[in-house]
């Protein structure tokens, strides 16, 4: 009862701010509006990605109640070890965790899996059949890299001062300059050492977090990929899930703790601390806390943004990426060699494909845009006679209106025309084109960007799989003549491909020339581009099929419409500035309890293990476990089949220490109520104690939304169990010594 007095308290306040207790006859209606405001803005229920070093009393006292047993320092500080500092950056874009004394990484599968593929030949195909090294000197060497955070601090005055008086034009052109200003100020090359500063709120605050990144990891271990992706497209994003996404790495360095590149005398990472692991199991409601490094999420985002991506970008990218995975399916299929090329470009390709598709099913059957409309109307109405907010509305509305006719043509040609590896890798030829184009260009440096464009043929032809590609490169062109605005094609393209192959309303014609495309481009052809290279020129390159047809696409892009998008995204970004910085104002009371946009920036979310119902007559358990995975398993399945070892060992019940004794039964898999998205793939799911309980790795498809709007009854975190991933490593994979080195809580 406290609880709901001091909110109403909170929102009367905000009233007598505003001034509005003067005018009573209006007072019902405003009361309405200000409630409304509250209740879309403050974090509900798990809502939240908080940042670990600045959790208000607030947020730390939720968490308390809800289970959590450590201290503020426990979970972040600067001179002692904590929590933050078993977790990192992992590769480009995911989280992993220290969880041994000697720099062992957990992350989830689909983190590691370009290394694991990079690994992989035909004949040790480490993707197909798992690796585990059971020994340190069987690690395999990678590419990858993994950062620590160091220490952040608020650079909010530096940045301002840097760009102040300056219009938003000069402001974005300008603040480049500032942020490395500030950064050079802490780089420590010697110590691996650098500072990357990040917007918070839509700019109106920008935190500096240092980084420390080691440059020698190692590949320790990884299931069978049908273990790691076991469910395939058919399970991803779904609950019930019984996917083991994990794989195992370690971070080296040299002997005295620094970051160096992969050196045979370098030693395992000695970390300031590390994730005990926890084999005790947990029941629902049991409290959980998930630590990472979410990439990004737009929850301030206006009726205009949900509008455009509802009706133009995500049916675009949908239906485009359909298409390329359509056509990569079918070869992969069929040969094992195909498979391992592609294996990791569909496996991106296909992830968000899901996801956008379910993204905008969500945010209509949820009525978001409605929710969002009603909020603005509610600014709109307190915004009136502050010059500083009453027109940013209307303005979000005129700058919306001035780029949508092209969002579907940029779609269209990001996801569809260089969608195609061949078209793609071609248009990355325009920068040697200028080059040549270039009166008295310098001799080295048309060398230089031979031998680069030379390097980039090799990587693309790696992973070139000519018969899938030839069908993408026709349907996707065919898709832009039939689906964008006429007005907006490449001068002349069509009407030349008409006249050389027929009829653009039938299929045949853009497969025939498809099929000269591949024949005649250079890019296919060794001894042709070995003479390109030899003695380049602008009219040899202008006359390759391949780079023509991209080239045409591109420039017409950059030429007509990059210009309008940059405008638009740059006054979108002023308008945010202003908006965010206005809700603030208008709910002084709920800041306490907002956050910023995720950004690949730290944080931590909290709640509770749980299960839930997501539809009528239909409950969700909150684990997966063995027998699920018998009912699903399908022998010879290119989703559901497993390895033989495996469904012995599961028919037999063989679970060793990593029973859940209360079902007699492994638990694969289970779900929470955190707040995540991507990014946070790999993160570690910890208890109120600390120590670790599985890992993160997907959502749920009921709650797709969570990028722009969090639902606090049906969002989950589905979550590998750390149980599982054991049993896998010791009872699969037979490496007991990676077991070993681990802190066990039973």
């Amino acid at each position: 009862m406290t609880t709901i007095i001091s909110e109403l308290v909170e929102r009367w306040q905000i009233i007598a701010n505003f001034g509005f207790q003067k005018n009573m006859p209006n007072m019902k209606k405003i009361f309405v509006s200000i409630i409304l405001c509250v209740s879309l803005l403050k974090a509900s229920a798990d809502e939240g990605m908080w940042l670990p070093m600045l959790l208000g009393e607030q947020v730390y006292n939720d968490m308390v109640k809800k289970g959590l047993k450590l201290t503020k320092e426990q979970l972040y500080s600067i001179n002692k070890s904590s929590l933050k500092d078993a977790i990192l950056i992992f590769g480009g874009g995911c989280t992993g965790e220290i969880v041994s004394d000697q720099g062992l990484i957990f992350t989830n599968h689909h983190c590691g899996y370009s290394a694991i593929a990079g690994a992989s030949t035909v004949d040790h195909n480490y993707l197909r059949d798992g690796f585990y090294a059971l020994s340190k000197d069987q690690e395999i060497q990678s590419t990858l890299t993994v950062q620590f955070l160091d220490r952040i601090v608020d650079v909010t005055k530096e940045v301002e001062d840097g760009v102040k008086g300056l219009g938003w034009a000069d402001r974005i052109k300008k603040l480049p300059d500032v942020y490395k200003a500030i950064t050079d100020k802490v780089a420590d090359k010697e110590n691996g050492l650098a500072g990357r500063i990040y917007s918070m709120f839509k700019g109106n605050q920008y935190i500096m977090y240092v980084y420390k990144t080691y440059r020698d990891i190692r590949l320790v271990g990884a299931p069978p990929e049908s273990v790691g992706k076991f469910g395939g497209d058919t399970d991803n994003w779904e609950w019930p899930r019984h996917t083991g996404d994990f794989s195992v790495f370690r971070v080296y360095g040299t002997k005295d703790g620094k970051p160096s590149e992969y050196n045979k005398e370098n030693v395992p990472l000695k970390p300031k601390h590390f994730l005990p692991v926890s084999i005790k199991g947990f029941k629902d409601g049991d409290f959980a806390m998930i630590y990472g490094y979410p990439g990004g999420t737009n929850r301030y985002e206006t009726s205009y943004g949900i509008k455009l991506k509802n009706e133009a970008e995500n049916p675009s990218l949908v239906g485009l990426r359909d298409v390329r995975l359509k056509f990569m399916y079918e070869q992969m299929i069929k040969d094992p060699a195909v498979k391992l090329k592609l294996a990791n470009s569909y496996a991106g390709i296909a992830n968000y494909w899901k996801f956008f598709d379910g993204e905008t099913k969500q945010l209509i059957k949820y009525h978001i845009y409605d929710q969002k409309q009603q909020y603005e109307n509610a600014f709109s109405t307190w915004a009136k006679g502050k010059a500083e907010y009453e027109n940013i509305m209307s303005d979000y509305a005129k700058n919306y209106a001035a780029w949508t006719p092209y969002s579907k043509m940029r779609q269209y040609i990001n996801e569809g025309i260089v969608g195609s590896p061949l078209a793609g890798a071609a248009s990355q030829l325009i920068s040697l084109e200028d080059k040549l184009l270039k009166n008295n260009a310098a001799a080295a440096d048309i060398k230089k960007a031979t031998d680069a464009a030379t390097a980039s043929r090799k990587s693309f032809i790696e992973g070139e799989d000519l018969i899938s590609d030839e069908k993408i490169l026709a349907a996707t062109c065919m898709m832009f003549y039939n689906d964008i605005d006429k007005s907006q094609h490449p001068i002349g393209f069509y009407e030349s491909l008409r006249n050389a192959y027929g009829d653009l309303k039938e299929e045949s014609t853009f497969k025939k020339w498809a099929h000269d495309v591949f024949a005649n481009t250079m890019l296919l052809d060794n001894a042709k581009w070995a003479a390109f290279v030899a003695q380049p020129d602008a009219a040899t390159l202008q006359a390759d099929p391949a780079f023509s047809y991209a080239a045409a696409f591109v420039k017409n892009y950059t030429g007509k419409y990059a210009s309008l998008y940059t405008a638009f995204v740059n006054k979108n970004n002023e308008l945010g500035k202003s908006y965010m910085k206005g809700i603030m104002e208008m709910n002084p009371a709920a800041v306490k309890k907002m956050y910023p946009d995720a950004n690949f920036s730290m944080r931590v979310s909290y709640g509770n293990v749980k299960s839930y119902n997501p539809r009528d007559a239909v409950h969700y358990d909150y684990v997966c476990t063995g027998k699920g995975i018998l009912e699903k398993y399908v022998a010879g399945d290119y989703e559901f089949d497993l390895p033989t070892k495996q469904i012995d060992l599961f028919r037999k019940k063989d679970f060793g220490q990593y029973i859940d004794k209360g079902r007699n039964d492994l638990v694969v898999t289970f779900i929470t109520t955190n707040d995540i998205t991507g990014g946070n793939s790999g993160s570690p799911v910890i208890d109120g104690n600390g120590n670790l309980l599985g890992l993160a790795f997907d959502g749920n498809y009921e709650a797709l939304s969570h990028k722009i709007a969090f639902d606090k009854d049906l969002n989950r975190t589905i979550c590998v169990d750390v149980r599982y991933v054991l049993w896998c490593i010791d009872k699969l994979g037979g490496a007991s010594n990676i077991i070993n080195e681990l802190k066990l809580v039973r």
